[in-house]
Order: structure tokens, then sequence, then C-alpha cells
């Protein structure tokens, strides 16, 4: 069965480093597995319909497709343009959008892009906790390249290492588990709470 690889990219020039980093992680991941489908997001490209979906609430065609391709997606790589030390608004926006639980046990490689080392650290106290708070299931090894990381040797052992993981667990869950799934919301938990011997069977596995 073919597996699906969604790259989003959050670059705003083109060229951009930060869709040539996406690229690269994909191609790597793409070594690692048998057989892959690829797919890339430019969001500069939804900027327009990202800003009338936050004040609709309704995506517009391509943005619709865009999610959709979340949804069927058995990993992403997510690579972001660091803005004040941060991740860019536009790659934010686009997270914020999604319906709740879209990314749910789906496996996700996160990476950024920065003029200098000095924002490496993005990767932890902001793309990470971002994802984890979406319930995805993020990577041990993130990727962060600055202007001189380019063209280094020291970069594509870390690709390299990044997209195995991925693939690793791209391999073992193809698609999202469907007890996480339907993960109930803290309303229907509170309406009619799950019996604790059921909740401890969970937590065993059995």
């Amino acid at each position: 069965m073919t597996t699906s690889l969604l790259v989003i990219s959050a670059g705003l020039s083109t060229p951009s480093s930060t869709r040539l980093l996406g690229d690269s992680l994909a191609a790597a991941t793409v070594e690692a597995l048998e057989e892959v489908e690829v797919t890339t997001i430019e969001l500069r490209d939804l900027a327009h319909q990202l800003t009338d979906h936050l004040l609709t609430g309704f995506p517009g065609p391509e943005l619709g497709e865009a999610i959709e391709a979340v949804r069927r997606a058995d990993g992403l790589v997510v690579v972001t343009p660091v803005f004040s030390a941060s991740y860019s608004g536009l790659f934010k926006t686009f997270f914020d959008v999604l319906e709740e639980g879209l990314l749910d046990g789906k496996p996700v490689l996160v990476a950024a892009t920065a003029g200098t080392s000095r924002h490496s650290l993005v990767l932890e106290h902001a793309l990470r906790p971002l994802f984890a708070y979406l319930h995805a299931v993020v990577v041990p090894t993130g990727v962060f390249a600055s202007t001189g990381d380019f063209g280094d040797e020291g970069l594509e052992p870390r690709i390299a290492r990044a997209a195995g993981e991925l693939a690793a667990l791209m391999g073992k869950v193809s698609r999202v588990d469907s007890a996480v799934v339907n993960r109930r919301t803290v309303e229907e938990e509170f309406a009619q709470p799950t019996p604790f011997d059921q909740l401890l069977r969970r937590a065993s596995g059995i």
C-alpha cells in the first residue's frame, strides 16, 4: 500500500530556503520508505483564503483541499521560517483552522529555517509544544537550518536521521488508530464518564 507524505512549507519567497529544507527532508524520507507519495503545500499560496477562513469559518476550495490532504496523510513534514523567535503567523494560522483531532496520532517532523543559528531553540520552545498540544506524534529529531548550514556537511546527517525516524513511524502507523480518532471531548467525558475499569484496561493495552 502506498504511504502518503505531506510537506507543509511556510516560506514566503521564491525560491525559499524553507521549501528547500522541506524538499530535502521529503527526499530523505522517500529513500527510507518503499512506496510513498509526496504532496507539497505552499502556505503563501493560501494566505488570503486562510484570512477569509478566520473571518467566515469556511475554507476556500484550495484551502479545503489542503486540509483534506492533511487528513489523508500518513505523515507530515512541517517547515517554517523563524519570525520574532517563533514560527511565522502564516504557519500558525494554517494549524489554527484545522478541525480538532485532525492531527491525532499523526507522525510529524518539525523543521525551521532562519538567518542565524541563535534561533535554533525554536524547535523546542515553539514547534514541539504546538504539535504536542495538537496530539501529533513528533519525531525525536527536529531539523533547524540557518543560512550558513545550507551546503555544510553537518546538515545532511541531521536530515537523514530525522527522516529515518519519520519513516519508521509512518511504517508502523499507516493510519490513525481508531481509538485515537474516536477520542472523546472534555464535555462528553463530563456528561458520560468512562468507567474506571475501562480506563485501566485501555492503559494496559488490553
